[in-house]
């Protein structure tokens, strides 16, 4: 039986920001030990096959040839070299992947990738996406927010719902038309308030600029919901009075569901690869990159599936994955096994499935170790972590990480393998468990020395 995580200590104290977030992104290059790195947002990580090709471009002719998949459904490029930005911003921004200058580090919205595709497909959120962007660029008071806050868009099946977002809205099951509702939740309130589905996208812009009021109240420079000190925390009520100014009608809900408002149909699992029945007898494929990290031939290679046979569209989730929807049924099967036979993850039971890792050596100067070669050697002895079984119950998050920062970790219950001077150390996280403090469930592996 896997031990029990332990529970988490006093929580700390809320940061103090004394400095302005320096969160990469497309214009601001981030300098890294591999070179520079850029963030390019895709709200709802949707993106056009010409798109995508534009990226793999520009990996092959300004980076490392590479891209990498992040835990928000954006794309990075890394081992950029110096004095190349002007470049990259020019072919971003022809591409039409930069439709502000001045927001877009903050354009983080995460939607239920699925949304849409499947038989028994809930809301589709991602027209809420779709319309929060353009709000999001049209507004001046929003270029203060950090490219930290993220906007959180779930369908109702609850796959996003609980990703960490700043401001969260949650279809119920009515829908997203003139009929439907939402529920809108900041941080970690357990109220939320219900508003008109048409509503949606103009409350979430409203309660984020509720945030920046009370941020700048509380003088601490916070860049998120969470770290708002006491006595200046962002709650459903005092949203509720934001809203009202902005001419949205909201009810208070007190223990609103957290995640999912449906529990029936069962809908697929957003995090798994394989085919997805639509509704009008069209598939979508899901697809994961093992670790996150695609070379350009493999990202080409979704582009033209997307733009050959499906609906010229594709979606990247918060699971370092890619979804091409609208194929024919008869397309479908084959054009998966072309994706699998050119490295990508199309099996749920694949042990690349639910298994990743932070960038590691050489990328990064502050990891102990290359995580990345040492979990792909894991895999390749038959295991997802270093040394004997599993902490934890079959089925969960494998994440490893060359230090205490675990860049780019899973939300809620996971396998944590941490790099430390003395080899790995394995340990179950929970919501109610932080991951350096669990004794109990924690194990230290012989290793290879982590490198100086």
């Amino acid at each position: 039986m896997p031990p029990s995580p332990s529970p988490r200590p006093q929580a700390a104290a809320p940061p103090l920001r004394d400095r302005g977030d320096a969160c990469p992104g497309a214009l601001r290059l981030h300098p890294a030990a591999d070179g520079n790195l850029a963030r390019i947002r895709l709200p709802a990580g949707d993106l056009t096959a010409r798109q995508a090709t534009v990226l793999a471009d520009a990996a092959e002719l300004l980076g490392d040839g590479h891209l990498s998949l992040t835990s928000r459904g954006n794309a990075e490029i890394r081992g950029l070299a110096e004095g190349c930005g002007g470049r990259l911003a020019a072919l971003l921004d022809e591409a039409g992947l930069l439709p502000s200058a001045a927001h877009e580090r903050i354009r983080n919205i995460l939607a239920s990738p699925l949304a849409g595709l499947d038989r028994h497909t809930p809301s589709d959120v991602r027209r809420w996406a779709r319309e929060l962007d353009a709000l999001l660029c049209a507004s001046a008071s929003a270029t203060a927010l950090s490219g930290r806050f993220l906007f959180v868009l779930d369908d109702g099946r609850g796959d996003v719902a609980a990703l960490g977002g700043d401001v969260s809205l949650l279809a119920e099951a009515a829908g997203t038309g003139p009929a439907g509702s939402a529920l809108l939740r900041v941080g970690d309130d357990p109220a939320a308030l219900r508003i008109a589905g048409p509503d949606a996208p103009r409350a979430a812009l409203a309660a984020a600029e509720a945030f920046l009021t009370a941020a700048e109240a509380s003088g601490s420079g916070a860049w998120r919901v969470r770290e708002l000190p006491d006595g200046h925390g962002l709650r459903a009520p005092a949203v509720a009075g934001a809203l009202r100014s902005a001419g949205i009608e909201a009810a208070y809900v007190a223990g609103a569901p957290a995640s999912a408002t449906r529990t029936s149909p069962p809908y697929p699992d957003s995090a798994a690869p394989g085919i997805v029945e639509g509704p009008d007898g069209d598939r979508a494929l899901s697809v994961l990159a093992p670790l996150g990290r695609l070379s350009a031939a493999q990202w080409r290679l979704a582009a033209t599936v997307a733009a050959d046979e499906g609906s010229g569209a594709l979606r990247l989730t918060p699971w370092r994955g890619i979804v091409l929807p609208g194929l024919p049924a008869a397309a479908a099967p084959g054009r998966l096994a072309e994706l699998g036979a050119a490295g990508l993850i199309t099996d749920p039971a694949s042990p690349w499935h639910r298994l990743g890792a932070c960038t590691g050596r050489p990328g990064c100067a502050k990891s102990r170790t290359d995580v990345r070669a040492d979990a792909t050697a894991a895999v390749a002895i038959g295991t997802v972590v270093p040394g004997d079984a599993p902490v934890g119950p079959p089925g969960l998050p494998v994440y490893w990480s060359g230090c205490e920062r675990r860049c780019g970790h899973p939300h809620g219950t996971w396998v944590d393998v941490l790099a430390t001077t003395a080899g790995y150390r394995v340990a179950l996280v929970s919501p109610d468990a932080a991951p350096d403090t669990a004794p109990p469930a924690t194990r230290t592996t012989a290793a290879p020395p982590p490198a100086p």
